[in-house]
């Protein structure tokens, strides 16, 4: 067997270039293929008339613990959120915050009517309880998913209503929370231990950092593969490429298809978001909104540029809304149906908003039943020099996509004895 293997990874998103970072480190080339024209994967960043859209609304947690041994925080320069959110009930906006991190909003948290003191008193258990990773054990015997862990805890119908369900629901696009106890349970630690963030140059640059640990010529862009031959892979334009490792670090539909298996029914999660462009910010401040009445098709909104300066030219406004609906159909009546719900939110400043741009990303997360079938993170050796990583292998989380990909490389090392 060789010492020094062929090694081609399939797909340029955050799990094949997390792979690629670790085998480099350890002195083995590889080679990446990407299908599209740039690396990241779903995570990537557009200009648009000085615009810095995401593909699609998203966060980081700083608080992931792969992400904080991975990346240079200093260096993407992140920018938090507050921590907590403002929920839009009952006609106003009602601040929900840590009390550890956000102190002077103690009293408006525990006055509000999102939920009952108890509610609030319960969410520090939680936190707590998912920092020890303590929250599936707690909730063992009666909780399987994150619904369920939330009503084991005793939470009342009210704060799951107006603050769990459009957070979370935002969080997993998930709103009847099915999405399994134990990737909760990750997340709140993250959220719990971190902030949320964004990069000052867009969470594409998170895809750009890792790319700069691997040498110049590793990716090969637009190089779609349609096939694979034993230990050969087949690109579209007809090219063969031998390897004596070959990783599938595609998207879990993608990666069924390579190895000639059904591809799974189950589209996974998508997210719909539209961007606006304001002249002036509708709310002030690092806050994430969130939908508390539950009526309406927005389940978030935020003011990225209130985040992050970087994310809108000077003197405008990025306004990033998501749905709550992950369904709907992209059709002027939806847009006319935001604008309604963000003028009944913010008033009549938003006449004078510009829509920049609508994503439907199809498959944003991965179907919550590859997550629920998994305790932990499958293992990425499918058989003898076939690896796979992907959020799919893990929590469906950024923090899974790191992580699966650093097991695949060690999958690598370890079989061709280079560890």
């Amino acid at each position: 067997m060789s010492v020094t293997p062929r090694v081609i990874i399939i797909g340029a998103g955050l799990a094949g270039l997390a792979c690629a970072r670790v085998l480099v480190k350890r002195g083995l080339a590889c080679t990446i293929l990407e299908a599209s024209d740039d690396i990241g994967g779903r995570v990537r960043t557009d200009r648009v008339d000085g615009f810095q859209l995401d593909r699609g609304f998203q966060v980081f947690l700083s608080g992931y613990p792969e992400a904080t041994a991975v990346l240079d925080y200093s260096a993407l320069r992140l920018q938090a959120f507050h921590p907590g959110a403002l929920v839009r009930y009952a006609g106003r906006f009602h601040r929900l915050s840590d009390p550890f991190r956000r102190p002077q909003d103690v009293l408006a948290t525990v006055m509000n009517p999102v939920g009952s003191l108890r509610d609030k008193l319960t969410v520090l258990s939680l936190r707590q309880d998912a920092l020890h990773r303590q929250l599936s054990a707690r909730a063992s015997g009666v909780s399987h998913s994150t619904l369920e862990a939330l009503q084991a805890y005793g939470f009342s119908p009210a704060i799951q209503e107006r603050f769990f369900r459009p957070f979370l629901g935002g969080v997993f696009l998930d709103q009847s929370l099915s999405t399994p106890c134990g990737v909760f349970e990750q997340v709140w630690a993250a959220f719990s231990r971190g902030a949320i963030a964004l990069p000052q140059e867009g969470m594409g640059a998170i895809a750009r950092q890792l790319a700069d640990g691997i040498p110049d010529g590793t990716v090969r862009l637009r190089a779609p593969v349609a096939r694979l031959d034993g230990g050969r892979v087949v690109l579209a334009s007809g090219e063969r490429l031998d390897a004596d490792a070959l990783v599938l670090a595609t998207d879990f539909s993608t990666a069924a298809a390579l190895r000639g298996e059904p591809v799974p029914t189950d589209p996974g999660r998508q997210s719909i978001s539209l961007y606006f462009d304001a002249p002036a910010p509708p709310v002030r401040g690092p806050w994430l909104m969130v939908n508390g009445d539950g009526q309406g098709p927005i389940g978030t909104a935020s003011v990225l540029s209130e985040v992050a300066s970087s994310y809108a030219p000077a003197r405008r406004a990025l306004v990033a809304v998501s749905l709550a609906n992950q369904a709907a159909s992209d059709s002027p009546e939806l847009l006319a149906a935001v604008r309604r719900q963000a003028r009944d939110w913010f008033g009549g400043q938003v006449e004078t908003w510009r829509h920049l741009r609508t994503d439907r990303i199809m498959r944003a997360l991965p179907p919550l039943s590859l997550l629920a079938g998994r305790n932990g993170e499958s293992q990425p050796r499918l058989r003898r020099g076939l690896y796979h990583c992907g959020d799919y292998c893990a929590s469906g989380t950024l923090d899974g996509a790191l992580r699966s990909g650093r097991h695949a490389a060690e999958a690598i090392l370890a079989d061709f004895k280079t560890l």
